[in-house]
């Protein structure tokens, strides 16, 4: 496996497409003076199909990172520094095929993002995940992060019923 640096201008808007299943959702319902969280397992399997663009153009001054395996990205990441906040948000971070996923590929491109993180002297690593990917938010709290905010109706009206919310992950550098 190899973690190479992602040329921008070959990379940018390259298409790519991932699945997500998971047997389980982070339910945040409203409680008693604050929000109650929980994880529920699904009655049925829940997917997502995700179809996007590497490096898009609202991204400022991107890194981003590709693992390959035999001559073929098997994932990447990419992310940036937030200058306002002095925050690093990590953008994306996917490996394509449910078969290469569990085998540490993700945990490669995330620890050399931190380093990115790291030496733009950012405070924070930030980034954005859904209520109802298990797998990805177990994955980001056993490499360090922490819930730090959610938001029940980021993606549609229907957030909670979806078992669709946006959850912001953070994880402390300096």
């Amino acid at each position: 496996m190899q973690i190479n640096q992602l040329n921008y201008n070959e990379y940018k808007g390259k298409k790519y497409n991932a699945e997500i299943h998971s047997d389980q959702y982070l339910s945040i319902e409203p409680g008693n003076n604050g929000f109650e969280m929980k994880w529920v397992y699904a009655e049925t399997e829940l997917k997502m199909s995700i179809h996007d663009s590497i490096l898009s153009d609202w991204l400022e001054d991107p890194a981003a990172y590709g693992a390959f395996e035999h001559g073929r990205m098997v994932g990447f990441v990419e992310g940036f520094l937030e200058k306002w906040n002095n925050r690093f948000r990590i953008t994306n971070i996917c490996v394509f095929d449910e078969s290469d996923r569990r085998r540490g590929i993700g945990t490669l491109l995330l620890d050399r993002m931190m380093l990115d993180a790291a030496d733009s002297g950012a405070r924070m690593a930030v980034l954005e995940t859904q209520s109802f990917n298990f797998k990805a938010v177990s994955f980001y709290q056993k490499n360090g992060f922490e819930i730090i905010g959610f938001d029940r109706y980021a993606y549609s009206n229907n957030g909670p019923e979806e078992h669709n919310m946006r959850i912001e992950m953070g994880r402390k550098i300096t």
